[in-house]
């Protein structure tokens, strides 16, 4: 398996060069792209220039975090010199002339960018088919989803397409494609990595996270990622800790609360297995198990996309096709129907009545995580109630697609992180779980999802392509 923690080792064993990794890469994407279309851009040029650059390092005794890694970014993070498109027509041919701030700090680590990865366009949606480029496909059944929006960042992930990827998880965007595709997916706490230099969706629900083969790993790139940023004021000046440092701690003792609300009529029987066989993993490792309530979490769906296209219809005014970009008519479908939603509720008459109504249920169901961390430690749920879907099966149904982040919503609402990691499978298709904890909590997140996954092998398989 290629890790990010035994790939470095390979590389610092010169058992491989970088160059011949990072070519190795190259290969596999252009032997497989064409099926699963995941990635838009393929930077090779760029890629084997800084694969040469990493070697001159490693020769020199260098031991950067991610030196040598071929990781890929999802297509809303600016990258100087290579084509962002957010997956839309819109802003097809766009280079931009600087690096997000992540992207800074995934090059300063060392790390090689292969390219930028398919997702619903504008990151609008749950299933990867918003895309003005097609839907990336699940590699583990190509008929159907990797979840959305960060689909490509997944798939690449599963399909050993890249070691790392990045993503977005505005509403689920990060955990809902993880859970579908068997990898480790983080939404960290808003404003805990920068977002600087990444094409907004919701500004106020927007977290930068990553998509791993292991916990471990997901600790790696956070080491990499966090921290504040001065181009960006909703980051936090909270001390970065190094999130591998206590990973292997003992867990006993430990209180993780499961909330009712989740495990409602609806939610698929072999899902609702999955989880409950980790709750009682954690139970035989001497964690107490509680049993709690987020009463609101029936109004997250309602409230979430009411703020959300709100936000939208603001961050894509900006969008105009004179300065930079094409015209307007070349917004997708999705993209018309959250513009048109957004301008609604923040217009004269309605704002009242919904935005404003909205807000005042999302102070209170942030008030539901509060009272719940003042119980437990942390909270484990499904991430989704469904299991992945054939493509083409909700393209026509908006509110169904919405329904698949039912159990994903509130977290972002209340600015929390979320973990998700395997933990099992039906009909050949992943299952993940979510571990959530309060604001700035990614240590214990970590240490519980480390715990669980070096005791089961599900982070171990890999589809056959």
């Amino acid at each position: 398996m290629n890790s990010i923690k035994a790939v470095k080792e390979k590389l610092l064993k010169k058992e491989i060069s970088a160059k011949e990794l990072t070519k190795s890469y190259l290969d596999r994407i252009n032997k497989y792209n064409k099926d699963l279309n995941i990635y838009l851009t393929i930077s090779e040029k760029e890629a084997l220039e800084a694969a040469e650059r990493a070697d001159k390092l490693l020769s020199e005794g260098q031991d950067l975090p991610l030196l040598g890694l071929p990781i890929a970014l999802k297509d809303l993070y600016s990258t100087k010199g290579i084509q962002t498109t957010a997956s839309s027509k819109v802003l097809e041919g766009y280079i931009p002339p600087f690096d997000a701030t992540a992207v800074e700090k995934l090059k300063n680590a060392g790390a090689i960018i292969l390219g930028k990865l398919n997702c619903d366009a504008w990151a609008h949606g749950s299933s990867g088919e918003n895309s003005d480029y097609g839907p990336a496909r699940n590699p583990w059944n190509k008929e159907y989803t990797p979840g959305g929006s960060s689909s490509g960042s997944a798939a690449a992930v599963t399909a050993d397409l890249a070691v790392a990827t990045t993503g977005t998880d505005t509403g689920g965007s990060i955990r809902l494609p993880a859970s579908f595709t068997n990898t480790v997916g983080l939404k960290p706490t808003y404003g805990r990595v920068s977002r600087y230099g990444i094409i907004a969706m919701a500004s106020s629900l927007d977290s930068i996270g990553h998509f791993t083969k292991t916990v471990e790993d997901s600790a790696i790139m956070l080491n990499v990622t966090a921290g504040k940023d001065n181009k960006d004021a909703t980051t936090p000046d909270v001390p970065v800790p190094d999130y591998t440092k206590k990973i292997n701690e003992n867990i006993k003792g430990l209180k993780i609360g499961v909330p009712k609300e989740y495990f409602i009529e609806g939610l698929d029987l072999e899902i609702r297995k999955a989880v409950e066989d980790a709750i009682n993993f954690y139970k035989s490792q001497g964690v107490e198990i509680v049993d709690i309530s987020l009463p609101h979490t029936e109004y997250a769906i309602e409230t979430y996309y009411i703020i959300q296209p709100a936000e939208v219809s603001s961050n894509l005014a900006r969008y105009d096709g004179i300065r930079f970009g094409n015209p307007r008519k070349d917004f997708g479908d999705e993209a018309k129907r959250r513009i048109m939603l957004g301008t609604f509720t923040l217009s004269v008459g309605y704002y009242d009545a919904y935005y404003k109504k909205a807000m005042k249920v999302r102070t209170l169901i942030k008030q539901d995580f509060d009272k719940a961390f003042e119980k437990v430690d942390a909270i484990i749920a499904p991430v989704s109630p469904n299991m992945p879907w054939k493509l083409g099966e909700r393209i026509d149904d908006p509110l169904k697609m919405y329904l698949a982040d039912v159990f994903a919503a509130a977290v972002n609402l209340s600015g929390i992180p979320g973990l998700s990691v395997p933990c099992g499978f039906s009909n050949g298709l992943p299952i993940g779980m979510q571990i959530l904890g309060p604001q700035f909590s990614e240590e214990l997140l970590f240490r519980l999802g480390h715990h669980y996954e070096i005791n089961h092998d599900f982070y171990k398989k890999e589809p056959e392509l």
